[in-house]
This record gives structure tokens, sequence and C-alpha cells, in this order.
């Protein structure tokens, strides 16, 4: 089946209307960044029982402002050891990659600007679906490049952490993403919004729905998923190294990103610009004309942000094991699942006269019912293990100790030696490190 075209018409764009509409996203999400740092702090301080900024300005709004000037105006300094091309053009990869992908998002019909008529959409391709999944996957490059040209233990761990994670949670939100593309029959963003006029996919398409959700919280490195970052273990991860302006690239990135996913969320589940019912039965269908539209997709796109902000204030970090077993055992099995009963429903219907939206929220509700038993299902008990004897007596005579023993390192127990370390008998026998050794002239002791 040949991908339908997309449905908005840029037939009377000129350059300028283009340069209009390119500048409005920039500073869309430069203001929505700020927006969200405020209700972020607001909302996890009504969430954890404190109050949050509120001395800035009028409830604390200009406290967003003051943490930006913070950044901008602290000391902008380059690693000795890194590599300083690379170390500099990381971040703007970042960044770059997060402001592209707005544009094509349909915030909104066909309105007239300064007398043009022309959709409230920069651009829109056949393979807009496609792009969006490209420049997020490109986006990464920034993370690992800036983890790798600090030339830093922890920025190299948590950048290979984030490759590792971006790999794993994009195969789920790209499965999660091919039901609506199947049952849309386009890759247009524009189009897309179009096939939902009598039902949200996010109803129609549970199962994907939910799988998605999870994948961009993922996506984007937050809570409960944030292990590139991991403050408890690689402090601020890939951007150890970084301060300033460059830290600050990778910060706005991050959030940008989370608007990125939210309104991508919002055009290909939740009707995109489109008013909810029964806003949209109102005067047949005004609020979905003219400049209302932008307040019924903003709105939702917040939503989604919120859901976010609501998860980080509820749930603790993952393990890395974990977090790898979500992925892999999880959502990408549940979201294929999905995606090959949703084929077969399209190719049903190529011989029935069957609704679609009806056979696939049976469907639906029948496969969250199964989800939901796999869940609860009560794991097997693993045997348990014999306990470790502390008492020196019971230890048996010349046994060596193995730290790894248990597939963990632990440290030896009372009565046990750990087997001598090479390197120290290397240093004694050049007589630089042993016990008995001095100090020679002119170090220091």
């Amino acid at each position: 089946m040949a991908a339908a075209a997309p449905t908005a018409d840029f037939s009377n764009d000129t350059w300028w209307i283009w340069v209009i509409k390119a500048v409005a996203i920039l500073v869309f999400l430069l203001v929505s960044v700020l927006m969200a740092l405020w209700v972020e702090r607001r909302g996890l301080g009504r969430m954890q029982t404190r109050p949050g900024p509120n001395v800035h300005g009028p409830l604390g709004l200009l406290q967003a402002v003051g943490d930006a000037l913070k950044l901008v105006l602290k000391e902008d300094f380059t690693i000795k050891g890194a590599d300083k091309f690379v170390y500099a053009l990381a971040p703007f990869i970042a960044s770059f990659c997060a402001f592209l992908v707005l544009a094509v998002i349909p915030f909104g019909p066909e309105v007239s600007i300064f007398g043009v008529v022309t959709p409230l959409q920069l651009t829109d391709t056949p393979v807009a679906v496609l792009y969006f999944l490209a420049v997020t996957a490109l986006g990464v490059y920034g993370i690992v490049l800036g983890g790798w040209a600090s030339n830093s233990t922890y920025p190299l761990l948590g950048s290979v952490r984030s490759a590792a994670q971006i790999i794993s949670y994009e195969l789920s939100m790209g499965l999660s993403l091919v039901s609506v593309i199947l049952v849309s029959g386009s890759l247009s963003t524009s189009q897309i919004v179009s096939a939902q006029t009598q039902l949200w996919w996010a109803i129609a398409l549970a199962p994907a729905f939910v799988v998605y959700l999870v994948s961009m919280v993922g996506e984007v490195n937050r809570l409960p998923f944030d292990l590139p970052e991991a403050e408890g273990e690689l402090v601020a991860g890939h951007m150890v190294e970084y301060t300033s302006m460059k830290f600050a690239w990778f910060f706005l990135a991050e959030y940008i990103n989370m608007f990125n996913v939210s309104a991508v969320a919002t055009t290909l589940f939740l009707g995109g610009w489109r008013a909810p019912w029964p806003l949209s039965s109102i005067g047949d269908g005004v609020l979905n004309t003219g400049w209302w539209p932008v307040l019924w997709f903003i709105a939702k796109m917040w939503l989604v942000m919120f859901l976010m902000i609501w998860t980080r204030g509820t749930l603790l970090r993952f393990r890395y094991d974990q977090f790898m077993k979500l992925g892999w055992k999880i959502l990408i099995p549940v979201a294929l699942v999905w995606l090959v009963l949703v084929a077969v429903v399209q190719g049903v219907r190529q011989f029935t006269e069957t609704d679609l939206s009806t056979m696939l929220l049976w469907i639906g509700g029948v496969f969250a019912v199964l989800m939901v038993v796999l869940l609860l299902w009560p794991a097997k008990k693993e045997e348990a293990e014999e306990p470790r004897t502390a008492h020196p007596d019971l230890i048996p005579p010349g046994g060596e100790f193995d730290a790894f023993a248990g597939g963990y390192p632990v440290p030896p127990l009372p009565g046990q030696t750990l087997p001598p370390s090479p390197r120290r008998t290397r240093r004694e026998s050049a007589g630089v490190g042993g016990p008995q050794s001095t100090p020679k002239e002119g170090h220091d002791v």
C-alpha cells in the first residue's frame, strides 16, 4: 500500500512565511523550557511537601530566568586533555538536533498569516515519522562524543550507557509507531492527525501508546531511566567535565527533547491539534478551526510533559540490569506482538466490512488483560543461598579466598586473607613501593 500524501497544503508559502514559522518554533521552545523549569520545581515541591521556588518574582516565576543567567555567567573552561574540537562540538550537536523535530509537527489547521493562507506547520513530508526517528537517533551522537572527548572515565561511562539506552528504547518506540503508521496508511504527520477525526489512536492502539510513553521517558534520560547521568554513581554522566554555556546546551537539549516526544505523542496518539470530545462537537467543529487548535495542542503536550514530571516525583531510579530487562524483555516483545496483531487486523479488513475501531478495541482489551495477568503472575522463587559464616573456626584451613566466587566481589571474612597482589609483588621486587622501601632523595614523603 502506497503511503498517503500529506494533507497540509504549503503551495502559498513564501520565504518570509517560512522564517516566521521557524522563529515562532524557536521562541516557543525556549519559552517552554523556562516554563518547564518552573512547573517542574513547583510541581515536585508540592509532591514532596515543600514550597518550591516562591521568592524570585510572583510565585517564583523568575527563578528559571535566574537559573539561565547563572549558567551563562559561570566560568567556561576546557579540559586540558580533551579533544578540544569535538569537546566543543558535542553540545551543539545535541541541541541542534533537538531544535529540528518540531519542524514536521502540525500545531493547527490552515490559518491566515498577514493575508497568506498557510498550515500551522513548518513543513511536512511523506516520511515525517522517519524524520523524527532519524533526528532523535542523530542527537545521541552529541552525548556520546561529549563523553568520549572529555578524556575522563565517568563521562565516558555515562555516554556508553546513553548509547545502549538509545538503542534499546528507540527499538520499542519505533515499533509502537509502526502500528500507528499501519492504521493511518501514511507516515505524514498531517495525514495521521486527519486519520484521528473519529477516534484517537491512544484509545484504539492503547498497548502501543503505553509502550511509547514508557519508551519516551527512557529516550530523554528522565527518572526512573536517567542511567546515563545517575548522580549517585556518575555525578552528572557525560556532562561532568562541562560548565557554563556548554553545559547549558546539553541541559537545554534534554528539556527540548521532552517537549519533542510530548509533541509526537500528541500528534500520533492524542489527535494532534483537534479538540477533545465533547468540545469537538460544539458548533459543528468550530473549535477545530482558526487559532483554537493551537490551544488544544499545547494543552495535550503539557499533559504529557506533566506525566514525566509526575513520574520523576514518584518512582525511584532503576538498576541498570532492570532497565535493560524492561526494554529488551518486555517492551520490545509487547510492541512486536501488538504490531503483528494490528497487521492481521489490517489484512482481515481487506476482505471484510468490519469496522477498524471496533476490532482494535476488542483486541486491545484482550491484549491488555493478558499483559496484566503476566505482570501479576508470581515469579519463581529462587533457592535460598546458604548464609556465609563469619566464624574463623568454621573456615577450612589453607583454603584460598576467592573474592569473585559468588559472581560479585566481596571483602574477606574474619580469618580469611586475600591472595597476594601481583602489582604489589612487582613493586616490592623493584624496591619502589614495599613496606621496607624508603623515599628517594628529592621526593616528598
